[in-house]
């Protein structure tokens, strides 16, 4: 035990001389480690020292050399390790993280093996890929080199979870079990359906309650995968809230697991305690008094012994708590007997309406008799009257028809007249429409036969220009769409297509209307502010851009030809999810794109480099001032990203979990493609707060900044919207990487 104990100090004190850990860090785990080595025998009285479990303590920094958390204070504590709320002192500045996170600090015996770990991470993996507004957000996972501790970096909450919540209230009425699972509900149908993910730990202890009033699901399928310090079954639940068929290694886990946890907590928040212990030794339970029989039917199935008994997800077993609801036995009676009464009601109302009626018939008929009498004095008298009116009418109709027929033959004579001359109209008509669809027919075609020339001069236009550009001796491999491509001096190929960028001036950043509506869409002034002040910049130089990002395909073939290979922990051939050559390559450091810089340099004699941050934003907008190259909205139709974002009025759509294809969606007006989103790309400049002091002539700024950081651009498939802006700017380690970030190459041309 003490070689253990002086070996830990040994790798501590190597630490601290590569510069990794703070005199005050190595003190304080030094002081834990001797803790555990020189503890006192059973039994014996410890005096408690804060913080020495896992050697931390507030104010300390953990994590990777260029991932660095300082912990604030401690949130829980238990088995599973400790939880911290801490300040991200670097990422968060770069990828879109929140300052302040939640550390998931896990004690280094239950990672010890090489097979646990890989199970941890690949738990929280899964769930960095939830994004729901009720499932707590997964950012990334990281190990402390000093305690070899494994931590996932969490959504940092403000609340309470429903746990501790229970044991200030007591039981709840049904109507706020309802409110409080629903959510829950709604997190577990999302996980199910996008990725076919089941809890397997629902308890009130990983459901939580903010001070904003959302619920919040924790610890989806991480933590239950250890208890007690060893690796059990994979997320076997927690006692009492465990499903019997929890611990059978079932190879495709069952949404009716969750059911039967949610059950049990419908019981508990309803009474106050468990409904039955882990062996169910106590006998059946007794029902809650807020259930009706129906109802209590319902919870009785969704923790049944048997799986296909049970509702198929908790959302159906809330639902057919709602639809069981129905009166008490007190208030069917006094139902029945209001119905009664109203029956009772009705037909002494009845029968007083047929004795009215009658009586109303009767006194109907008389008064029917006597008009009948009136009227048909009225009819004789009216008949003689009509009769007279009738021959003095019919003498005067024969006056007025021989008039009328005189006044028709004059009509007619007329219509037939002007109907002969609107024939003769019509077809001028006619004839003047078939002209003109002829003029019409002959101008498109000469056009169309303009447009095809000017094409044609466009192109022979370009390439002369290129000619002129570039010398002779290694004229580029140009298309008839004004495409570049250099070819390689061994003849084994040629470089990625490249696309002429004209001259011209921009204003470059966003305006003061951009940016209310981003900050309307969920962006953070902090950030807004490195798009200012918006300023002129002036491209007199010519250059070409590639025509897409740099793709697997021409990465593969630098690596072979180089034989690099990445020490990164993102794999650029398998990043997590599917891709061919054809999709642009990830997990590619800005020092990484910089050697396959020059080795394209070596192949094409030429002078590839990255794009200055001002190049690839004049590249982007391609003459256009909108927040986008194609507008002011966007959807997923246009670029890949999470589609259950949306920006300035645009629907939700897509979230298509990694990059698309290079070529995908349509180009910019240049001729750029996947400016937008799908992957981040490198640029030459160094992160700078904002634009004051920046150059104006298109150059990168290089000087200055944070030297450790370089810029990216356009945004990526895992981010909202807001982040494809063609003004936005972020920045990140030039020695990290990940499965967002690529580039794309640039060439002058003069």
């Amino acid at each position: 035990m003490m070689q253990t104990a002086r070996d830990k100090i040994r790798e501590l004190r190597a630490l601290y001389d590569d510069g990794l850990l703070s005199q005050q860090e190595f003190d304080l785990r030094k002081n834990a480690i001797l803790d555990a080595e020189y503890a006192p025998p059973s039994g014996a009285p410890v005096a408690p020292r804060a913080g020495t479990e896992l050697g931390l303590m507030a104010g300390q920094e953990i994590g990777p050399q260029n991932r660095r958390y300082r912990l604030e204070r401690l949130i829980g504590a238990g088995s599973m390790g400790q939880v911290w709320q801490a300040t991200d002192l670097a990422t968060h500045a770069e990828l879109g993280n929140s300052e302040m996170v939640a550390l998931k600090i896990l004690p280094p015996q239950l990672t010890r093996s090489a097979s646990h770990a890989r199970l941890l991470i690949e738990e929280a993996t899964q769930a960095r890929k939830l994004a729901h507004e009720h499932i707590v957000r997964v950012y990334e996972w990281a190990q402390d080199p000093a305690t070899a501790s494994y931590f996932i970096i969490m959504e940092c909450l403000d609340g309470q979870d429903l746990e501790r919540y229970l044991s200030q209230t007591g039981p709840l009425a049904l109507s706020q079990v309802q409110e409080l699972l629903l959510p829950v509900a709604d997190a577990l149908s999302y996980a199910w359906e996008k990725n076919k993910l089941v809890h397997r730990d629902i308890k009130p202890g990983n459901v939580f309650l903010t001070r904003a009033g959302d619920v919040k699901l924790l610890d989806f399928g991480i933590a239950s995968r250890a208890h007690g310090g060893a690796l059990q079954t994979p997320n076997a639940g927690t006692s009492g809230y465990r499903a019997p068929e929890a611990g059978s290694n079932q190879e495709d886990p069952s949404p009716r697991l969750d059911v039967f946890a949610v059950a049990v907590m419908i019981y508990q928040m309803l009474e106050g305690r468990m409904p039955f212990d882990e062996m169910r030794s106590s006998g059946p339970p007794r029902a809650p008094a807020a259930l009706n029989y129906g109802q209590w039917q319902v919870l009785q199935n969704g923790f049944a012994n048997a799986p296909e008994l049970r509702p198929a997800s908790v959302g159906e077993l809330l639902e057919a708590l709602q639809r069981a609801a129905g009166p008490s036995a007190e208030e069917q009676a006094a139902l029945d007997e209001d119905a009664r009464e109203r029956t009772e009601s009705q037909q002494q109302e009845a029968a007083a309406q047929a004795e009215q009626m009658r009586l109303q018939e009767q006194s109907r008929q008389t008064t029917l008799t006597a008009r009948r009498q009136v009227e048909a004095q009225a009819a004789a008298i009216e008949q003689l009257r009509l009769d007279k009116l009738r021959r003095e009418q019919e003498g005067q109709r024969r006056i007025e028809a021989e008039a009328a027929a005189k006044v028709r033959k004059a009509n007619l004579r007329a219509q037939l007249q002007a109907r002969r001359e609107a024939d003769a109209a019509k077809a001028r008509v006619v004839q003047e429409e078939q002209l003109r669809k002829i003029r019409q027919a002959k101008a498109e075609a000469f056009l169309r036969a303009e447009q095809e020339r000017s094409r044609r001069e466009l192109a022979e236009h370009n390439a002369t220009e290129l000619a002129q550009l570039l010398p002779s001796s290694t004229s580029p491999v140009a298309g008839a769409d004004g495409v570049l491509r250099d070819r390689f001096r061994n003849g084994s190929g040629s470089g990625p297509d490249l696309v002429l960028i004209p001259t011209g001036r921009f204003e470059m950043g966003s305006s003061v209307e951009e940016r209310a509506i981003a900050v309307a869409a969920g962006s953070q002034k902090t950030w807004l502010e490195r798009e200012t002040p918006q300023h002129w910049v002036a491209i007199e130089y010519p250059f070409a851009m590639g025509r897409y990002p740099v793709t697997v395909g021409q990465w593969r073939q630098f690596a072979r030809a180089t034989g690099w290979q990445t020490q990164a922990e993102v794999d650029w051939q398998n990043p997590g999810f599917g891709q061919s050559d054809f999709h642009p390559v990830v997990g590619i450091s800005w020092h990484d794109a910089q050697r396959y810089l020059d080795w394209l340099n070596q192949e094409t004699g030429q002078g590839y480099r990255l794009p200055s941050e001002a190049e690839w934003e004049y590249a982007c907008r391609a003459g256009t001032k909108t927040a986008f190259s194609f507008g002011d909205t966007i959807t997923t139709d246009l670029a890949n990203y999470d589609g259950n974002y949306t920006y300035n009025g645009s629907p939700s759509g897509l979230f298509r979990n990694g990059t698309s294809e290079a070529g995908s969606f349509g180009a910019n007006p240049w001729g750029l493609f996947e400016m937008h989103g799908n992957v981040w790309e490198w640029v030459q400049d160094v992160v700078h707060d904002n634009y004051d002091g920046a150059p104006n002539d298109g150059s990168a700024w290089q000087d200055g900044g944070d030297q450790s950081r370089r810029i990216l651009r356009g945004g990526s498939w895992l981010y909202n919207p807001r982040y494809l802006r063609s003004a936005l700017r972020n920045g990140f380690s030039a020695l990290l990487c990940n499965d967002i970030v690529g580039f794309r190459v640039a060439r002058r041309l003069d």
